[in-house]
């Protein structure tokens, strides 16, 4: 019997791994009375929803941040802010312009309701409102925005982000940060000779490397990791609290991993490696200082020989 070779196991785990997104929706809920969060929650939590309250709307964004709602439920008038006012500024806001925003009131005007549609209401429902029918509208439209953004936002060779996106969320995970007080490590990764790879073996063999390199990075950072492709055989990854020191442990048993894996093919047995270089906010205080310095380390490792890590001066 022919041994399983990497390759034909990514091809074979790969659909069951898109198949595996049937994660709950996650949907936020922006409203200052919390008896009435608490009973929106009750009802979408057992239809599946994983949910998350806010009852203080000038708290939304650092919300929005943690959790990263795919739909946002919200009360048309609050005392802090209205949701009109709310909705306008999220929707200013690249990160999140894009999610839906579903608003609930008791508000019955129709000339209201189709205003505040306009500057970026999603679905206008009126209370009361059946359980059945909040479920309903929640749940098309957090399917949709899914679907979407997997098109818009993904790489769809590896499913990871693709670049402009892992751009901006790298960007929101740096204000993030200073926000609380924490580091953050860049990991910029380059495949060493891969084009070599592909003129050996050919491009598929070459896809199926860059997608066990994917699978490999999602399987051993956190779900929390900004992890992206930004080119060819480029990655990028931000670990969020993660010190020098420790970003260095971490990229390092994955570089030793990865060079392990053997790749099979009928021209023969090949391995493949690659080169990081790392940086750390707020040494490097914003995203494009931060990028740079990455790059420049990950020359460094490049001119060292390859198949190392290297973090940034400073």
């Amino acid at each position: 019997m022919r041994p399983v070779s990497m390759l034909d196991l990514v091809d074979t785990l790969d659909p069951l791994s898109e198949e595996k997104v049937d994660e709950p929706f996650r949907v936020l809920i922006i409203d200052d009375d919390p008896r009435i969060c608490k009973y929106y929650q009750m009802i979408l939590s057992e239809a599946g929803m994983q949910t998350m309250v806010c009852n203080k709307p000038l708290e939304a964004f650092q919300v929005l941040s943690e959790f990263r709602p795919e739909l946002i439920i919200m009360d048309l008038y609050m005392p802090e802010c209205r949701g009109k006012e709310l909705a306008a500024v999220i929707r200013q806001e690249p990160a999140f312009d894009s999610i839906p925003i579903v608003f609930l009131s008791s508000e019955d005007d129709l000339l209201k309701q189709l205003d505040v549609m306009t500057i970026g209401g999603d679905d206008f429902l009126t209370k009361p409102i059946r359980p059945e029918h909040l479920v309903m509208a929640v749940y098309t439209r957090a399917q949709r925005f899914r679907s979407l953004r997997t098109l818009m936002l993904r790489d769809s060779l590896t499913g990871l982000l693709n670049h402009t996106t892992t751009k901006e969320h790298i960007a929101v995970e740096i204000t993030r940060m200073r926000r609380e007080g924490k580091p953050l490590a860049l990991a910029v990764i380059d495949l060493d000779h891969f084009k070599a790879v592909n003129d050996t073996y050919g491009h598929a063999a070459g896809d199926r490397v860059l997608k066990t390199l994917s699978s490999l990075l999602r399987q051993r950072l956190r779900s929390s990791d900004v992890i992206g492709r930004t080119g060819g055989e480029e990655f990028a990854v931000a670990l969020a609290g993660v010190d020098a020191d420790a970003a260095i442990c971490i990229m390092d048993d994955i570089r030793i991993a990865f060079s392990k894996i053997s790749h099979q093919h009928e021209k023969g047995e090949f391995t493949a490696a690659f080169s990081c270089g790392l940086a750390i906010f707020p040494h490097y205080g914003d995203l494009s200082s931060l990028a740079d310095a990455a790059d420049r380390a990950l020359y460094q490792a490049k001119a060292a020989g390859r198949n190392n890590v290297v973090m940034a001066d400073g």
